[in-house]
């Protein structure tokens, strides 16, 4: 078993991010996620697959862009915005990984619906410095 940092994990969690989400290499993705990938999120399927399987049927026009990420052993939290995901408002996630092996091998998150300035009792953006558009 190979062993790596916190900051290299953390630049490996970015970068399989932005490889599927933004970019939609599933080819290239493949390298990053683990065969053997536990998924906990209780609206993807199960593994790799059901990942990939997810994000092919979200809209071409999603991003994702991450803010606050932390990293502890082989634990990596990230902050981030999913838009354009289809839906009436972004989704902001807490997304949990842990590496192994240089490779994704296990996801938990937490998922909300991104509030308007509106919608927003503290008056702060959940994500950012800027509420949605």
């Amino acid at each position: 078993m190979s062993k790596t940092t916190p900051e290299q994990n953390k630049a490996l969690v970015l970068k399989a991010f932005d490889t599927l989400f933004n970019q939609r290499d599933y080819e290239a993705a493949e390298a990053f996620w683990s065969d053997r990938y536990i998924q906990h999120s209780a609206h993807i399927e199960p593994g790799r697959d059901g990942l990939f399987k997810l994000i092919r049927s979200i809209p071409s026009t999603l991003r994702y862009e991450h803010g606050l990420i932390l990293a502890e052993g082989d634990y990596v939290i990230v902050h981030g915005r999913f838009s354009g995901n289809g839906r009436p408002a972004a989704w902001i996630a807490a997304d949990v990984v842990r590496v192994e092996d240089g490779k994704l091998a296990e996801h938990w998150d937490v998922l909300q619906d991104e509030a308007t300035q509106a919608e927003s009792r503290s008056g702060l953006p959940m994500f950012g410095n800027r509420f949605p558009a």
